[in-house]
C-alpha cells in the first residue's frame, strides 16, 4: 500500500509556510478589521470628521443630512468587514466596489486626489485578495 498524503493534508501542513497563503492571511485580516473599525467610526467622527468627506452632489441626492449618510456608509462598512471574515471570495468583492464608490465620490469632490489614489491602490489590494481567496479559501 501506498503512504501519501492526499493533496489536502498537504496543504494543511504548509499553508502558513506558503508566501501566497500568508498574503491571504493578511490581505483578509486587513480588510476584514479596517473596514469595521472605519465603519465605527462613522458614528462617532473620531478619526476625522466624515460628512466632510461626502460630495455634495452626493449629498444632494440622498435623503437626511450628511452625518446620517455617514451612518449608512458605516453599516455598510462593518457588514462588508464582516463578509470578508466569513466569505472573502465574496467579501473582497464588495470591499472593492465599495472602494470603487468612494474613488469616485473622491474624484468628484476637489481636494481630495490623493485619498482617491490611496483608496485605488486599496481597490488593488481588495481584488488581490479576491484572487487569492479563490485558491486558498476552503469550503466549508
Amino acid at each position: 500500500m501506498s503512504t501519501t498524503s492526499s493533496p489536502t493534508a498537504i496543504t494543511a501542513r504548509t499553508d502558513l509556510h506558503d508566501p501566497g497563503y500568508q498574503a491571504f492571511l493578511a490581505l483578509r485580516t486587513v480588510f476584514t478589521v479596517a473596514p469595521i473599525l472605519f465603519g465605527l467610526d462613522k458614528f462617532t467622527n473620531l478619526l476625522t470628521d466624515w460628512p466632510g468627506y461626502l460630495a455634495t452632489w452626493i449629498d444632494d441626492i440622498l435623503p437626511g443630512t450628511a452625518q446620517q449618510a455617514m451612518y449608512l456608509v458605516g453599516v455598510i462598512e462593518i457588514a462588508a468587514g464582516i463578509l470578508v471574515a466569513v466569505a472573502p471570495r465574496i467579501g473582497a468583492w464588495v470591499v472593492a466596489a465599495w472602494l470603487a464608490g468612494i474613488i469616485v465620490n473622491l474624484l468628484t469632490y476637489s481636494g481630495y486626489y490623493d485619498i482617491a489614489l490611496r483608496d485605488f491602490g486599496l481597490l488593488v489590494g481588495a481584488v488581490a485578495l479576491a484572487r487569492l481567496a479563490v485558491a486558498y479559501h476552503r469550503r466549508t
